[in-house]
């Protein structure tokens, strides 16, 4: 099926369909330059198979991990770029989770001011998530996405049957996406999420996902307003994954934990129901002094207050403005 992102000029398709990897030249131009780009955990045929499809095409696979998603990694990007001559109209396609994306959408967003950029997420969380919405960039001095752009793709295409490889690791970790969404925006994809198996019906999960995040980003692209809806859990979570160093918690798995700071007792223990159901943590032994810290970088902070996106029920969020202290003490109250 085809959803629409409905964005004027900046207007693309995502693509949801099993076995669309196969078909992609029939989805995206790719009869020009194509510069793939993808890293060394992610299968190598599933850029080959993009590959096989394109006009010129050339793989760039860069060391697997987030600390990777960094400036050295960016210049080898756009060096290989000037090196095989690629012009304003060839195109940058991403094979890969949300380090792929990111950093192929920020290699295309800056050389020659912009060419064509297609991305093709094979994580969950990529695909639920990161693929969608025009954020590029790359982390920097420690601190993720702190240098970056808005950039929409030229199209997105999401083939379920790639997640097959993924250890359950990392279908969690996607999934932690999914209920922040469903959490805020739709109650009958929550109640689905606790009720009913979640692998037989992950499909329907990831389109419920798209189509929460396709609303939002059409009404605030560039995150002035209802987008920070989805800042959900993220503002702590950001800073424990900060914390907790390249050795410590996936993305969605802090994004779990700062979902139950941000609840309030109900909703709270709904949503803890369905983190333990799909294995993400629920508790956390970590430095509070250097999370706070870590959120003093967060654009949302105004001196020693900040803009959190809490729930009071499933379905419906609340945007406070609180004071450093008393998100603290939630953490206190939450994490013990």
């Amino acid at each position: 099926m085809n959803i629409p992102m409905n964005l004027g000029p900046e207007s693309y398709d995502i693509r949801l369909e099993r076995g669309a990897l196969g078909k992609v030249q029939e989805i995206f131009r790719l009869n020009r330059r194509v510069l793939i780009v993808t890293d060394s955990g992610v299968p190598a045929a599933y850029a080959e198979t993009v590959a096989a499809q394109c006009g010129a095409p050339y793989i760039a696979v860069f060391p697997q991990g987030e600390q990777h998603k960094n400036m050295e990694t960016y210049q080898a990007l756009l060096s290989r770029l000037v090196q095989e001559g690629f012009s304003r109209t060839d195109c940058v396609v991403a094979v890969g989770g949300g380090v792929a994306g990111d950093m192929a959408g920020f290699a295309a967003a800056s050389y020659m001011r912009g060419i064509d950029f297609y991305n093709i997420p094979t994580t969950l969380l990529s695909q639920v998530d990161s693929s969608i919405g025009g954020k590029v960039g790359i982390d920097f001095q420690g601190y993720k996405n702190i240098v970056g752009a808005f950039y929409q793709p030229k199209g997105v295409l999401i083939d379920p049957e790639v997640l097959k490889t993924l250890p359950a690791r990392q279908l969690a970790n996607g999934l932690a996406e999914s209920i922040k969404m469903a959490a805020t925006n739709d109650p009958a994809l929550f109640l689905r999420m606790e009720r009913e198996d979640i692998p037989a019906n992950l499909d329907a999960i990831i389109e419920g996902s798209l189509r929460i995040k396709k609303y939002v980003v059409e009404q605030d692209a560039k995150e002035t307003g209802l987008r920070r809806v989805l800042n959900f859990g993220h503002t702590v979570g950001h800073a424990i994954e900060t914390v907790s160093g390249l050795s410590g918690l996936y993305h969605g798995e802090c994004v779990a934990l700062g979902m139950l700071i941000m609840a309030e007792p109900e909703p709270r223990e709904r949503i803890r129901a369905v983190l333990e159901k799909v294995g993400l943590p629920t508790s956390y032994c970590y430095d509070r002094a250097a999370v706070i810290d870590a959120m003093m970088l967060d654009k949302k902070v105004d001196g020693d207050h900040i803009t959190v996106v809490t729930l009071p029920e499933i379905g419906r969020y609340r945007l406070e403005r609180i004071t450093l202290e008393a998100l603290k003490a939630r953490m206190e109250e939450v994490l013990l």
